[in-house]
């Protein structure tokens, strides 16, 4: 049987499963779990002493009791005290618990936090952010209501009803103890099978949430392209697919939540009524004084009303484990690429590359790469060329090892990069990429990015390295300015020399330059070029290009076409083989005399 095909456990086993998954963070302050757990029983203790000391004043304020009556000095001063004990030591739990609950959400927040960043790129190519990022929001905050309602509600709860229906068994015919146990008993078994039927209403709200949640975030991050297809309509209407099916699980969840309360409103005045009439009979009998009707009465009050509380109580911590199910879950998800056992940090050395018999498939049925083997010696320029689609750009993702090679070695300074830790391999490499990604903060944060510690000094060297020093001072806010969503407010040829100062601040040994100049006019671009080969000096580069004239300088230059490396040479050895390198180049030379520009001359290296 796949995986896939295994049967889904009971909800009750994973309701089990998210609350051990969580216990471990509430144990680390364990004092102060077991001190809030000792509150806890001593407010309930001085909270069922309060009806004692009211039947104490009730009957000794009874003149058919008492034909001289006194005031009950004792049991007023035990009944303020009971009172102030119970609401003292009720804040005492609370205060101390406090720390307990928001470290742990802290904590569990911090651990899915960095997991989903430990996870392969496979994941977050496939996921949706705002489906996860809302899922981790109502996880965070379902366990707040699970510690609150379950140490605050359930359990005082609890420990209240055994100690009412003991002092009830004890002092009492038995008939007052088992209806009590008895309206307890149906109305715990009513909410359980109600609630657990509703729930599936919840969940679906939950489900369509994080989806149309996903629709809006993906839509506005497109809102240029809505904007150039006029699809405002056609995207309301996805997003309102979605609030639709969520609307019907609304309407049911609230009439389903309206049967679930009166049912359990019909069983507690059931009981109530009950209970008062043996109560009623029994002082008008003689058996009972009016201090056990009213003692009995405010034992009701304090049992039934918590008890009416804990339908919605029991629902709330049904949802609360439902969000954290898919929160967790995250943390279940296993990280493809991970550091074997014992892994050293890689050894930069001279920063020597070689890809060695290379195999690569993102899957299994179609593969990307094949026999791939070329060096890049320390301190020396290899570029890749080939049409869109041959695997160039995949070279970059395997030497960042965001995947691992199905066969052959990547090595760096003799050392194979699967046996090395991920942190101190990324440490050692630097890229420019095609697509410049920014973070929605300001221009000098991106570019510190590189090196958080940075100094300004340094931070701006790199910048005048880049060519944007002087547009960053010419706006109103210089690098304070911020760059909005995905870098949105800057040009595409901004937002590469962005990229271009980062990796100049970090100054790795193995620099990788993936179509750097793609988005960069030709007079731009040819100054940039002569500031990438400066940087570029005694590093290991290997240059992803589309465009062959950014090129012509490397000493050898590999042609790529459907995952293998077809041609390879330097740029005039290239030209001479008359192969598919120069058609490319001559394809592009054409273009360029087309759009207005100036032919690069075959030696314009030399």
């Amino acid at each position: 049987m796949r995986p896939s095909d295994s049967p889904t456990p009971p909800q009750s086993r994973r309701d089990l499963k998210v609350i051990r998954t969580l216990l471990p963070y509430l144990w680390e302050y364990r004092g102060r779990v077991v001190f809030a757990l000792g509150c806890l029983v001593l407010a309930k203790v001085a909270n069922v002493s309060i009806p004692l000391m009211l039947k104490g004043i009730v009957d000794s304020l009874d003149a058919t009791r008492n034909p001289v009556l006194m005031l009950p000095v004792a049991f007023l001063i035990g009944y303020g005290a009971m009172r102030l004990a119970s609401s003292a030591f009720g804040e005492l739990r609370d205060a101390i618990f406090a720390k307990v609950t928001q470290r742990a959400i802290r904590r569990v927040a911090l651990q899915v936090f960095r997991h989903l960043h430990n996870l392969a790129l496979k994941f977050h190519l496939e996921r949706q952010t705002g489906g996860v990022s809302r899922d981790i929001e109502r996880g965070t905050r379902g366990i707040s209501f699970l510690l609150t309602f379950m140490l605050f509600n359930v359990l005082p709860t609890l420990v209240e009803i055994g100690l009412v229906a003991l002092i009830l068994f004890i002092n009492y015919d038995a008939a007052f103890a088992l209806i009590t146990f008895g309206t307890i008993s149906v109305y715990i078994a009513f909410t359980l099978i109600i609630t657990e039927w509703r729930m599936k209403f919840r969940r679906t709200m939950n489900e369509m949430d994080s989806k149309a949640n996903t629709r809006a975030i993906d839509s506005l991050l497109n809102y240029e392209t809505v904007k150039y297809f006029s699809n405002e309509d056609y995207e309301a209407k996805r997003y309102d697919d979605n609030l639709a099916v969520w609307e019907q699980a609304a309407v049911r969840n609230q009439t389903s939540l309206s049967l679930l309360n009166f049912g359990q409103g019909a069983i507690i005045a059931l009981g109530i009524t009950w209970l008062m009439y043996l109560a009623a009979d029994g002082v008008a009998t003689g058996s009972l004084t009016m201090g056990d009707l009213v003692l009995i009465n405010a034992y009701l009050l304090q049992l039934f009303i918590p008890m009416n509380f804990l339908g919605f109580v029991y629902r709330e911590i049904k949802h609360s484990l439902a969000d954290m199910e898919k929160m967790f879950s995250l943390l279940d998800q296993n990280a493809d690429v991970q550091d074997k056992p014992g892994a050293q940090d890689l050894i930069v050395g001279d920063g020597a590359l070689r890809f060695e018999h290379v195999q690569f498939s993102y899957n299994p049925k179609r593969q990307i790469l094949f026999d791939m083997d070329f060096e890049v010696p320390a301190g020396h320029k290899v570029a890749v060329v080939g049409h869109s689609g041959s695997g160039k750009s995949t070279l970059a993702r395997l030497l960042f090892r965001f995947y691992d090679i199905n066969g052959g070695r990547i090595l760096i300074n003799g050392q194979d990069i699967r046996e090395v830790t991920q942190k101190s391999l990324r440490a050692a490499i630097g890229i420019v990429p095609q697509d410049t990604v920014l973070f929605n903060d300001t221009i000098y944060y991106n570019i510190q990015y590189a090196q958080p510690e940075a100094a300004r000094d340094d931070v701006i060297r790199a910048a005048k390295m880049a060519h944007i020093h002087d547009f960053i001072e010419s706006l109103p806010e210089g690098y304070e300015s911020m760059v909005g969503e995905r870098g949105l407010k800057l040009s595409g040829g901004e937002k590469q020399r962005i990229a271009i100062a980062r990796v100049i601040l970090k100054n790795p040994r193995i620099l990788i330059f993936d179509e750097a100049t793609s988005a960069l006019d030709s007079k731009s671009e040819q100054a940039i070029l002569a500031e990438l080969r400066n940087v570029a000096t005694n590093h290991t580069t290997l240059v992803i290009a589309h465009r062959l004239s950014t090129i012509v300088d490397a000493e050898q230059i590999l042609v790529m076409d459907q995952g293998r490396i077809i041609e390879r040479g330097s740029h005039q050895q290239l030209l001479a083989q008359q192969g598919s390198y120069a058609h490319m180049w001559a394809l592009q030379q054409e273009e360029r005399k087309k759009g207005g520009g100036e032919a690069v001359s075959p030696v314009a290296s030399e």
